[in-house]
């Protein structure tokens, strides 16, 4: 094979959340006899390092977050940063996350070296997307440096085009999902809960943060029990809510009825037990949780965020999409358990749907738009 190019992943760490699992799943399959490939974190922490092939070169910039981080960074222009942070030559730079890795990217000014920034979630105001930028102006300077923008679904593309004021070329790539490894390790056993054949499970996934409507599944997980339906929740993740969540379940008497299982590695061999997948989210980019459900054939009912109406059809041709309330879901769950017929049916569809997201086909793309820059 020819020259390699030399290519660099930023990401402000490597924690349970999916921009960084997919990270991980993309520079792990990717083709190393045409890219040479390093990840560097901002803040070296989280779970998914261990993940890390170890032919991917791996670099940190901070051993740990620090308080007021983002504020101390606009103290320096980015091309101070990255003067100050990136010290090797690149063939391709690439910030996997908005906000700082975005800011510090477009401070490289080797004309030789290709910038791609990848942007993972709605930003619903400019305000928003120039956060972690000294002002709008700035922000829209920086993103319009980059050679691609990359978004994660179409409803993301179209969200920041029209919230900053872009030159940059913007595409839509879709995240990488390890889609053999998910369907083989959700058929291992599992020892630590009791999934019972009288209940139905419902079951969801991520970070436990308010922005994620966890406390929305307990809620409408407490009226079907209250109506008579035999609902039993199971939760996978930690974070900052945990402890908001528990007390919820203790003081309504849903010890019985709810599982708060924490962070796992294998995820897939929970989910793949229960019956319906319920994404409650105020916000998403591209939910990967909502993709791996679908991987491993467990059908799908979501409130209407970012990638969910590419992702599941307008026409909810392979899952339930419900208005952003918690009404409208308790409605889309209440349709799908209440009818085992309509349960099936997404069954299959979701079987169907989840062969979609082939990994090949997502690491396929990205390399061909690497190779083409």
């Amino acid at each position: 094979m020819g020259i390699k190019k030399k290519i660099l992943f930023l990401i402000h760490d490597l924690g349970q959340g999916g921009a960084e699992k997919v990270l991980v799943n993309l520079v792990n399959n990717m083709d190393d006899t045409k890219f040479d490939i390093t990840v560097m974190t901002l803040f070296d922490v989280g779970i998914n390092r261990q993940f890390l092939s170890k032919r991917i070169r791996y670099r940190s910039i901070f051993s740990r977050v620090f308080k007021g981080n983002s504020h101390v960074m606009k103290l320096f222009s980015p091309k101070m940063l990255h003067r100050l942070f990136i010290k090797e030559h690149y063939d391709i730079e690439v910030a996997y996350l908005e906000g700082p890795c975005a800011r510090i990217i477009s401070g490289c000014h080797d004309m030789d070296t290709k910038l791609v920034s990848w942007v993972h979630i709605e930003q619903s105001t400019s305000e928003r997307a120039a956060a972690s930028f000294r002002n709008i102006e700035e922000a829209q300077k920086c993103y319009n440096r980059f050679h691609q923008i990359v978004c994660v679904s179409a409803a993301v593309k179209n969200d920041f085009t029209s919230v900053l004021s872009i030159s940059a070329p913007v595409c839509v790539l879709y995240n990488t999902n390890e889609t053999q490894k998910i369907v083989c390790t959700s058929k291992e056993s599992v020892d630590d809960v009791l999934f019972l054949e009288n209940e139905i499970k419902l079951v969801g996934v991520g970070k436990l943060l308010s922005s994620k409507g966890f406390d929305r599944i307990l809620r409408i997980t407490k009226r079907l029990r209250e109506e008579g339906f035999p609902v039993h929740t199971y939760i996978l993740g930690i974070g900052p809510e945990e402890q908001n969540l528990k007390k919820y379940v203790t003081l309504n008497g849903l010890d019985k009825y709810v599982d708060l299982l924490g962070y796992q590695t294998n995820p897939y061999k929970y989910v793949a037990k229960c019956d319906l997948f319920v994404c409650a989210s105020f916000a998403e980019g591209f939910s990967t949780a909502t993709t791996e459900a679908l991987i491993v054939g467990v059908p799908v009912c979501t409130v209407n965020v970012s990638g969910m109406n590419e992702m599941l059809g307008c026409q909810n041709e392979y899952g339930i999409v419900t208005d952003n309330d918690e009404g409208a879901l308790y409605q889309g769950i209440l349709h799908m358990i209440g009818d085992s017929e309509v349960l099936a049916y997404y069954k299959k569809k979701a079987i169907e749907r989840g062969k979609f997201f082939n990994m090949k086909t997502t690491v396929n793309a990205v390399e061909e738009m690497l190779w083409k820059l």
